[in-house]
């Protein structure tokens, strides 16, 4: 008598389906993220096309296409120029705008807490926020010198006055119901300011963060084409002046980059410092 042995049965495992909302939700964070960038890929394709084929030989070297430029910058971060420029340019904008942030936070945190203190300080902070920083570049340098000390101040003074201000108005613009709100509570100044006056100035703080942020780094770039030997300012000097026109666009090019990934960090921490803020419908 012979027995047959059967294979056991295999049982396919079902696999979860992505859920609808899920793929929506994807779907529509990637026609947003096109949405954003159309406007940029054309630029950049007007950018290659147009020097090509709508202008002569003589007036394509002071515009090369893009892909000229690109491969310029290919170039330069290959043999080590353009790190070397760009930790200049970054140590000097980071250590203005730290400096910057660290005067004018806490003083304008005084300044929108403390009515006395504004009415003394304002009519001085009016007169002196209207002056341009790059109209002061030649004070700092005949006061300072043309070394880093003028750089980093003057990158001070540009990041101070966004920072301040988007600090007071972010401390006068509380609503008024939230601090009666916690007076009635029993809260004390001490704890009302901790509690109410400075989570509701972080999002109007950031604010001033984030153009302070991009103040240093255009700033920067102004004085580093006078009496520099390093950064991105003195790269695209530099290359003007010895006609190399490629070198000089893509010194553009990595500023522009440096000023969007510097802006996107700081969205990114704003929304980390204001999570208790609800989010917005898109």
């Amino acid at each position: 008598m012979t027995t047959t042995l059967e294979a056991p049965a295999v049982h396919a495992v079902p696999t979860e389906a992505p859920k609808p909302g899920r793929v929506r939700k994807v779907w529509r964070s990637l026609g947003r993220g096109a949405r954003g960038s159309a406007a940029i890929v054309v630029f950049l394709a007007l950018w290659e096309i147009v020097p090509r084929y709508a202008l002569d030989e003589s007036t394509r070297v002071f515009l090369p296409p893009f892909h000229e430029d690109v491969q310029a910058l290919w170039a330069l971060t290959l043999d080590g120029q353009l790190a070397a420029h760009l930790e200049a340019s970054i140590t000097r904008s980071a250590a203005g705008f730290a400096i910057a942030v660290v005067i004018a936070v806490p003083l304008g945190l005084l300044i929108g807490w403390y009515r006395p203190l504004a009415a003394f300080l304002n009519p001085l902070l009016e007169l002196v926020r209207n002056t341009a920083a790059l109209a002061l570049l030649p004070v700092f340098t005949l006061i300072l010198g043309i070394g880093e000390l003028s750089k980093i101040t003057l990158v001070v003074y540009a990041c101070i006055w966004p920072v301040l201000l988007n600090t007071i108005a972010g401390v006068n613009t509380v609503d008024p119901l939230l601090i009666k709100s916690a007076r009635s509570l029993g809260l004390s100044s001490g704890r009302l300011f901790r509690k109410v006056i400075l989570p509701s100035a972080v999002p109007t703080i950031f604010t001033g963060l984030r153009m302070a942020a991009s103040y240093s780094i255009l700033v920067l770039i102004a004085a580093e084409m006078v009496g520099a030997k390093a950064g991105l300012g003195y790269l695209i000097n530099n290359a003007q002046v010895n006609f190399q026109i490629p070198q000089m666009y893509a010194g553009i090019i990595a500023v522009s980059v440096l000023g969007l990934v510097v802006n996107q960090v700081f969205v990114a921490i704003e929304r980390r410092f204001s999570t208790w803020r609800p989010k917005e419908r898109s």
